[in-house]
C-alpha cells in the first residue's frame, strides 16, 4: 500500500475515508507495465474531487506513485482511493484541508476472462438505488447500497445483476455499466439520479460517436431491456462481457444474441492506453 507516496501498511483511523466514507476512488487494469486508460481514470478523480469539494493537487505526484506501482506487473488491478484526510468536526469538513491519497495493487479477478468468452446470465436485484442527483455518476466511497445488492447475489446463482432505482429505471448492473441494442441503436441508462459514470461506459460512448453509431442515453424500465435483441456490461476490468440470458422477476427468461456485441468487443479493446 502507498499512502501520499510512501509505503505504509496503516491509515489515520481519524481519516474521513474511515469515519464517513469521505472520498472517491477507481479502479484500473494494469496490463504488461501499463495502466489502461489512464487519462480517462485520471480527469474522473479530478471530476469527482471537484464534485465533492475535496482540495486534492498532487497529481503529477499521484501519477508517478501509480506509474511506479504498475510497471512491473503483468496483469493486476490497481486501485486509486483519495480521501479528504483527517480533521473537521463532525460531518463538517472545515478544517479537513489534507487529502489523502491511497494507491493499493490486487489480482485481476479470475472469472472475467471466462466471462469475456462465453457471457453471463443475470437477474434483477431487490435493492433500488436512491436518487442524488448530487452524487449521481461519482464513485464515491458510500457504497453500502452495493454492499446490499452483492450480498444478494451471492446467495443467488446468477453472475451479476440489473438494478433499479427508487422509481423502478434500469440504472447499471452490481458490477458494470449496461448497454443494450434494440430498433437498430444502443442504449444505455442515464446516470442524471443515481449510478456510476464508469471509464469504460464512456470509451464506449465516444466510440460510437466516432464511429457514427447510433446510441441513446435513456431513462427506461425493464421492459425495454426485455425486448432488446443484445445486451452487455462493461467495466474497466472487465472490459465488455455479453449477457446470454436475463430473468425477470416473474420468473420469465430472456435470452439475447452477441453478434453486435462482439463487434463492441473487439472494437474497444484496442487502443486502451
Amino acid at each position: 500500500m502507498i499512502v501520499n507516496g510512501l509505503p505504509a501498511e496503516q491509515i489515520d483511523i481519524a481519516d474521513r475515508a474511515t469515519q464517513y466514507g469521505d472520498g472517491c476512488f477507481t479502479t484500473m487494469a494494469v496490463k504488461q507495465g501499463e495502466i489502461e486508460l489512464w487519462k480517462a481514470h485520471l480527469e474522473r478523480l479530478k471530476h469527482t474531487c471537484e464534485r465533492l469539494y475535496i482540495p486534492f493537487t498532487d497529481w503529477d505526484e499521484l501519477s508517478r506513485s501509480a506509474f511506479n506501482c504498475a510497471q512491473n506487473e503483468t496483469l493486476a488491478v490497481l486501485k486509486i482511493l483519495i480521501s479528504r484526510g483527517s480533521g473537521g468536526r463532525g460531518y463538517s469538513p472545515i478544517g479537513a484541508d489534507k487529502p489523502v491519497y491511497i494507491i493499493t495493487l490486487h489480482p485481476m479477478p479470475t472469472q472475467y476472462k471466462c466471462w469475456q468468452e462465453i457471457g453471463i446470465e443475470l437477474n434483477v436485484s431487490n435493492i433500488t438505488l436512491a436518487k442524488q442527483p448530487l452524487l449521481a455518476g461519482l464513485k464515491h466511497l458510500n457504497r453500502l447500497e452495493q454492499v446490499f445488492i452483492k450480498r444478494e447475489l451471492a446467495l443467488d446463482a446468477f453472475h451479476d445483476c440489473i438494478v433499479l432505482d427508487t422509481d423502478n429505471m434500469i440504472i447499471e448492473s452490481s458490477v458494470g455499466n449496461l448497454f443494450w441494442f434494440h430498433d437498430n441503436a444502443w442504449f444505455t441508462p442515464s446516470l442524471c439520479f443515481s449510478g456510476v459514470e464508469g471509464v469504460m461506459r464512456n470509451h464506449i460512448i465516444e466510440h460510437f460517436k466516432q464511429n457514427a453509431i447510433d446510441f441513446y442515453l435513456c431513462r427506461e424500465g425493464l421492459n425495454t431491456i426485455q425486448s432488446a435483441i443484445e445486451v452487455f456490461v462493461c467495466n474497466s476490468l472487465m472490459g465488455v462481457v455479453p449477457v446470454n440470458a436475463i430473468e425477470f422477476a416473474d420468473g420469465h427468461r430472456a435470452y439475447y444474441r452477441t453478434d453486435k456485441t462482439r463487434q463492441v468487443q473487439q472494437e474497444v479493446t484496442h487502443h486502451r492506453v
